[in-house]
């Protein structure tokens, strides 16, 4: 694996994890009672963004760091999850 393919598969499992935090222990401002006006009733209260960008950093360095040591290892390799049969078979 590249520098570059790993700040890729990283870059990626960042924002699958910001996408997972995100809506965690989420106080909306109609559960609140005080509704902004101007603004959804499902609007977040208090967004809480770094504790939430926090969260998503370190949960996805664990994820990418287990991810790459798998692919570095060898013990998944592209034949084994190729089920269409597209590699070359040496």
């Amino acid at each position: 694996m590249t520098v570059f393919s790993g700040f890729v598969l990283y870059a990626v499992l960042w924002f699958l994890t910001l996408f997972l935090v995100l809506p965690l222990r989420l106080t909306t401002q109609g559960d609140a009672g005080s509704v902004v006006p101007g603004t959804p009733s499902s609007a977040p209260q208090d967004a809480q963004m770094r504790k939430r960008l926090t969260i998503t950093t370190i949960a996805s360095f664990v994820i990418w760091a287990i991810v790459a040591a798998i692919i570095l290892s060898g013990l998944v390799g592209i034949d084994d999850i190729d089920f269409l049969y597209r590699a070359t078979r040496g």
